[in-house]
């Protein structure tokens, strides 16, 4: 099996970043944590990969490394209420981590009447 590598600095201070920018007046700190997933479909194998987590204000994030340049990312407010972006697999984290801080605030603009459901983006995966 291959190990997946560790978020680098560099890739932690991205997210960091895009954390920072978009809860301006909170601490949000990062956790990194080991997860296994199932990478190939047709595989039932579970591998390992590296992971970023954080909560704010009852949101969970997670952004899941595959490899080196292949990311996943999901947000959730109770298990059952997993939300993603509609892309399933990332190139670029800084793409990955926009979409997935953009996506979620649409979403909870929705969910806590801002919006209506008829209004808001089309990628929204309820």
């Amino acid at each position: 099996m291959t190990q997946i590598q560790d978020y680098s600095q560099e890739k932690q201070a991205i997210v960091q970043n895009s954390i920072a920018h978009r809860w301006k007046k909170e601490t949000v700190e990062i956790q990194i944590a080991d997860v296994e997933v199932q990478i190939d479909s047709k595989n039932s194998d579970l591998t390992e990969c590296p992971a970023l987590f954080w909560l704010v204000n009852g949101c969970s994030f997670i952004i899941i490394k595959f490899d080196t340049a292949n990311f996943k990312c999901n947000f959730f407010y109770k298990e059952l209420e997993q939300m993603g972006t509609g892309v399933e697999e990332y190139k670029d984290l800084q793409e990955c981590v926009t979409a997935l801080l953009q996506t979620q605030a649409d979403y909870d603009s929705v969910r806590t009447g801002a919006f209506s459901e008829e209004h808001s983006p089309k990628n929204l995966k309820y």
